[in-house]
């Protein structure tokens, strides 16, 4: 029989095998099959989405409102003019509320004589603040109003340029496309669950799957892996789904929310701005593979809208499948990357991001039992 020293000495040995044989990166099998997935989805996105029109008709979304992130250009500024042309409200959170309410003028004077006023309204929400997430959370809830559907769609990706923080000390990438929006997401939830049935509307991308997040190096600071803006996008887009799947899970059915993750495929917008000079020539030759803002919309405009998605979802609940429900750029269900469905590492990613954006472990929970939840970010001066 083994000692009590000799059993703690061998417990020990265990854990630092264990830990060296974490995970420290993407094998090369799912590194070229990443790549292998972007190829094929440039290559044939347009013959997969054929079935779709576009643009896309949409349910009837009379009385129900929406909070688009990210409005004034690209996918967003597609996604908050359909909508509103179908009857929706729409409030548009953006960081240049100036070029909102221009485009709103626009917008009107375009339909005008087509119905009735476009129902559109202008907040500000500047991603790269988390005090700004605090502020348009805060002035929302205070508003007592339906919220149906947050559509996260504000993202960056600077191709080509050196590692950047935001003042609040996080890799911009992660950030706006992940950090942000989940705080948003979370603290929105009071709003949700008295517009239920409701939806978090994730806008992702195919390129989550060249992503590996290590949750004690979401920064990529440590040396460990040299940043680059490709690393830093496709690791904040495998965040996002990693911490909507775990999101999805802590929502009873009773809350009324589902959580969801669009990918637009790939779509000719303002990324297209900071791309090489040799790339943007690209751009411009292939035209035929890329989509246009306003069919790369059409997943996220179905995730917010489709009424038997609520089903679909409610059924992964129920199947405890281990991420949340994708849409493909063809409005069809998907399966994100092999990564993604790393449960471990998503709750890891979960208890991460809450301890980054200043809320505590349980705030999901408290909010869904109606109590107030602190964030260290936003607190008024």
């Amino acid at each position: 029989m083994a000692s009590p020293e000799k059993g703690k000495n061998g417990k020990e040995r265990d854990e630092v095998v264990k830990q060296r044989a974490k995970k420290e990166g993407l094998g090369w099998i799912e590194w070229m099959m990443g790549w292998f997935y972007l190829a094929y989805e440039m290559l044939f996105q347009r013959i997969i989405a054929s079935n779709l029109e576009n643009p896309m008709p949409l349910p009837p979304i009379n009385d129900l409102t929406f909070v688009v992130t990210g409005s004034t250009s690209g996918i967003g500024k597609e996604i908050a003019r359909q909508l509103a042309e179908a009857g929706g409200h729409v409030v548009m959170a953006v960081r240049n509320p100036k070029a909102a309410t221009d485009l709103i003028k626009k917008w009107q004077e375009d339909w005008s004589g087509k119905g009735l006023p476009l129902n559109i309204e202008v907040m500000e929400l500047n991603l790269l603040s988390l005090d700004s997430v605090v502020r348009f959370a805060e002035a929302w809830n205070a508003r007592s109003g339906a919220l149906h559907a947050l559509i996260n769609n504000a993202g960056i990706f600077s191709i080509g340029e050196p590692q950047k923080f935001s003042k609040d000390g996080y890799e911009e990438h992660m950030q706006v496309n992940h950090l942000a929006p989940a705080l948003l997401s979370v603290l929105l939830l009071p709003s949700l669950i008295r517009s239920s049935p409701s939806r978090i509307v994730n806008v992702n991308s195919i390129m989550h799957n060249l992503g590996f997040v290590d949750p004690e190096d979401m920064n990529l600071t440590s040396g460990k892996r040299k940043f680059t803006s490709m690393v830093g996008y496709s690791n904040s887009k495998l965040a996002q789904i990693m911490f909507s799947s775990v999101l999805n899970k802590r929502l009873p059915s009773e809350a009324g929310i589902n959580v969801v993750c669009a990918s637009p495929g790939i779509v000719h917008t303002n990324v297209a701005r900071d791309l090489p000079k040799i790339v943007q020539a690209g751009y411009r030759l292939i035209p035929y593979f890329i989509f246009s803002p306003e069919e790369g919309s059409r997943s996220t405009l179905f995730a917010a809208t489709d009424p038997q998605l609520v089903e679909f979802c409610e059924s992964l609940k129920a199947e405890d499948w281990p991420v949340c429900a994708f849409i493909n750029h063809d409005c069809r269900p998907a399966n994100p990357s092999e990564e993604a469905h790393n449960i471990e590492t998503a709750y890891r990613v979960w208890e991460k991001t809450l301890e980054l954006v200043g809320l505590p472990s349980d705030a999901v929970e408290r909010l869904i039992e109606g109590e107030e939840v602190t964030c260290k970010y936003g607190v008024s001066q």
